[in-house]
Order: structure tokens, then C-alpha cells, then sequence
């Protein structure tokens, strides 16, 4: 019993193991030293110089002038003279504003025992030959925070910038994934992203206020974005169901008519006519999760259950598995087709809103090549473009393995192009897994 259920799940999400591999090899490929920034710099650095040096040391801080910089030149300033420790000035900006300062403490004959800097400015050419430089000061000492050596892969905010890029194609894939699973396939969401970003903002500048636009008001025009792709989707259901056109030819005409609704809408030109909130679906954050990642989780969590759960989900696989089949059980194919075409449209509209949120504009260009990488997330999480196979959570890892194929590749230097080669060659390894997959089991069977 344990074996069959270990069996069943490798074989649904048997890709997780290659996620894992991918980020222990990108983690092992992008160790370098770290150093702490901000308030952690300056609470190790004062930690180091007080056991060393005690209260009586007379210090002078160099720090650039940028936020992270002057944050951690004000807390090691606060924190020492806490301590009763000296601070003789506390310099921010290029290193003649530290040559500045030297010269001022050397010509005035003043001790000093610490010059504490941060990873950057430690290694400012002022330091070289110090000694030579300022015989009178020659037994300070340069003091930085120690570093530590760490994957850049790994770092928080690489891990989260890597989920919130990979969100809207993630969005977009739980409606593939529906349409797949019923054998079909969704040329036109890549599309609909930008149809639905330009009609949002559109509306938002057309009949919300434009930048004075209210929180209802940008919730009603993202809706009408959302709605508008429902729309499109419905028609590929309709032409599917209805005149039995094969889904590849009636999603890449609905792809045509997006791009060219979208292009004529916006008069071929970026909207930027909204307001600053604008940005908090796409790059807001709660609980120190992208807002945007929060979303995707939530409606995979949803999708997951509806999969799993409840007859709508068993009448998809259904469908997929068998189409006369299911018909002749009863299953209400059209109805069901209709839906998944339908929700894959909608949740194409909700990434072009996302989408349009982190760039704070709506752009016909908006998109491109974006159901290329929809439809590779789902192939790659495991689910089988002749129907009936397939899982949400699937996607979800297949989705994360792009993302982390492109974050990888691009934190250890590959070009461009190369990552193209690449994600072409993971995707046709996908599928041939796949189809060695479905030979294997029909040979078992046979046996």
C-alpha cells in the first residue's frame, strides 16, 4: 500500500525532485562572500570594535550616501556613543568626503583608533599605503563588518523576487492547465494579458479618475479587464464545442483578435494614467510575501480543491480521458469545456492586471511569447497534451522550475540566447518523459 502510494506520487509530482536539483546546483554555483548591510552591519561592526578597542575608542564612520549606507552609518553612530565610545564624525558621500575628513582629524592632531566602513568603502584606493599617507594616524585600523559566504541564489530576496516573476505565467497556468487536461490547448492567453492591462487602464483613465481613481474604481475597471478576456475565452469554448473548430486554429485566431483589440485600443501606445496604489496588487507586499504570490498561492489552493474534490474537477479529467466516454456517463462535456476555456481566459485577464500593476501602466505590448511559457509550466509539471493527466500543484513546480532555470542562469552569467536553447531543450524533455511515461503504462498494461 505505502509502495503504490510513493508510486503514484513520483509519477504525479515526480518534477519536485528536479526543482530541488535545480536549486541545490544553483545554490552550490552562486557561493560568494556576504556581507551585512543596514542595522546587521552596524550591530556586528560595533559589537567588534567595542570588544577590541573598548569605550575609549575614537572613531570615524565612512559610509556612501544611500539609504542602506546611511542607515548603517547612523545606527553604529547611535549604538557607540550608547556605549560612551567617541564618534568623530560620521562621513557620507564619495571618498573625497572621507580624504576630506582625514585631512581634518590629521591636521588637527586628534587620535583615532577606528575608521569603520562597510564591505564597500573598506576597499576605497584611500586606504591603500594609509600608513604612508597619514603618518599621524597610521595606527588606525580599518574595520568592516565580517562577511560570510552564502548562494546569491538563496538569498531572501532572490527567493521572492523569483516567485513574484514567475506569478503571472503561474496565474495563467491554472487555466491551462484546465484546457489541457481536457486535450485542448489556449494559444490566446498571451494575448489576453495585454487586452486585459490596456482595457483596465483605459477604463481607469477614461472613467475612474485616472490617477485620482479610488480603490472601487480600479477594482470595477480590472474587473471589466477580467471580464472582457472571460468574453474572449468563451468565444474559443463556443467555436471548440459548438462548431467543433480544433482548439489550436480557434485560439490563435481569438490570439490575433486580442492582439488587435488591444493595439486599437491603446492607439498603439503605453497608458500611464493611473494612480500610485495602482501598484499594490503587483508590487505591494503582506506579511513579507509579494501580494502577487499571495494571490497565485490562494488560487492554487482553490484550483487544487475543485481538482480533487469536487465533480467538476472529475468531470475534467473525464472529458480529457474520454470525451464520447464521459458524454455517454453523463458528464456535461460542452457545459465543461466551455468553463475551462472560460476561466482560462479570466485568469489571463487577472495576470494582465497583475502584470499592468508591477509595470503601473497597460501596453499593447504586454505578453508576448507568455503562452509559450504558460503551456511549457504545465507540460513540465507533468500534465499530458493528449488529455486526461495532469496535476495543479504539477503546474505550480513546473512553473517554479522555469523561473528557476531563468534566475539560476542569469545570477551565474549565461546569455540570453543560450537560456532559450535551454528552456526549449527542458521542454522537449518534458514531453518525451511524458510519452515514455504513457508507453511504459500501455506496455504494462499489455503485459
Amino acid at each position: 500500500m505505502k509502495r503504490n502510494a510513493l508510486s503514484r506520487f513520483v509519477a504525479d509530482y515526480g518534477m519536485l525532485f528536479v526543482l530541488l536539483l535545480l536549486c541545490a546546483y544553483f545554490s552550490a554555483a552562486t557561493v560568494e562572500m556576504q556581507y551585512p548591510t543596514g542595522a546587521t552591519a552596524a550591530q556586528q561592526l560595533a559589537r567588534q570594535i567595542l570588544t577590541q578597542f573598548g569605550k575609549e575608542a575614537q572613531t570615524l564612520i565612512i559610509a556612501r550616501d544611500t539609504r542602506d549606507d546611511a542607515e548603517f552609518a547612523d545606527a553604529l553612530s547611535d549604538q557607540l556613543a550608547a556605549a560612551g565610545a567617541t564618534v568623530l564624525e560620521v562621513v557620507k558621500g564619495p571618498p573625497a568626503n572621507a580624504r576630506e575628513a582625514l585631512d581634518k582629524i590629521a591636521a588637527a592632531q586628534r587620535r583615532l583608533d577606528v575608521i569603520a566602513c562597510n564591505h564597500v568603502t573598506a576597499a576605497w584606493g584611500i586606504f591603500d599605503n594609509f600608513p604612508v599617507k597619514y603618518p599621524t594616524l597610521g595606527k588606525a585600523k580599518v574595520m568592516r563588518a565580517e562577511g560570510y559566504r552564502w548562494p546569491n541564489f538563496l538569498k531572501a530576496e532572490n527567493l521572492l523576487n523569483v516567485a513574484n516573476q514567475i506569478a503571472v505565467i503561474a496565474i495563467i497556468a491554472v487555466g491551462m492547465t484546465m484546457v489541457i487536461i481536457t486535450a485542448g490547448i489556449d494559444l490566446s492567453v498571451g494575448s489576453l494579458i495585454a487586452l486585459s492591462a490596456v482595457v483596465t487602464a483605459v477604463l481607469i483613465r477614461d472613467f475612474a479618475g485616472a490617477e485620482q481613481a479610488s480603490a472601487h474604481g480600479m477594482i470595477a475597471c480590472s474587473a471589466g479587464g477580467i471580464l472582457v478576456c472571460g468574453v474572449i475565452g468563451l468565444i474559443s469554448g463556443v467555436m471548440v464545442t459548438v462548431f467543433g473548430i480544433p482548439a489550436f486554429i480557434a485560439t490563435l485566431a481569438m490570439m490575433l483578435v486580442a492582439n488587435g483589440l488591444a493595439f486599437i485600443l491603446a492607439k498603439g501606445q503605453s497608458i500611464y494614467q493611473v494612480p500610485e496604489s495602482f501598484v499594490w496588487l503587483g508590487r505591494g507586499a503582506g506579511w513579507g510575501i509579494p501580494n502577487a504570490v499571495l494571490l497565485m498561492l490562494l488560487l492554487y489552493t482553490a484550483a487544487h480543491v475543485v481538482m480533487t474534490r469536487m465533480p467538476l474537477g472529475r468531470y475534467i479529467y473525464a472529458v480529457g480521458g474520454n470525451q464520447e466516454a464521459a458524454r455517454l456517463s453523463g458528464v456535461p462535456v460542452k457545459r465543461v469545456l466551455l468553463f475551462v476555456y472560460t476561466v482560462c481566459g479570466m485568469l489571463a485577464g487577472l495576470g494582465g492586471i497583475v502584470m499592468a500593476s508591477q509595470l503601473k501602466s497597460g501596453a499593447p505590448t504586454y505578453g508576448q511569447l507568455y503562452e509559450l511559457y504558460v503551456i511549457a509550466a504545465v507540460v513540465v509539471g507533468g500534465a499530458s497534451l493528449s488529455g486526461g493527466e495532469g496535476k495543479v500543484l504539477g503546474t505550480l513546480i513546473g512553473a517554479f522550475i522555469i523561473a528557476v532555470i531563468q534566475n539560476g542562469m542569469n545570477l551565474t552569467g549565461v546569455e540570453s540566447y543560450t537560456q532559450k536553447v535551454i528552456l526549449g531543450l527542458v521542454i522537449l524533455g518534458a514531453v518525451l518523459l511524458d510519452m515514455l511515461k504513457r508507453r511504459s503504462w500501455a506496455l504494462h498494461r499489455a503485459a
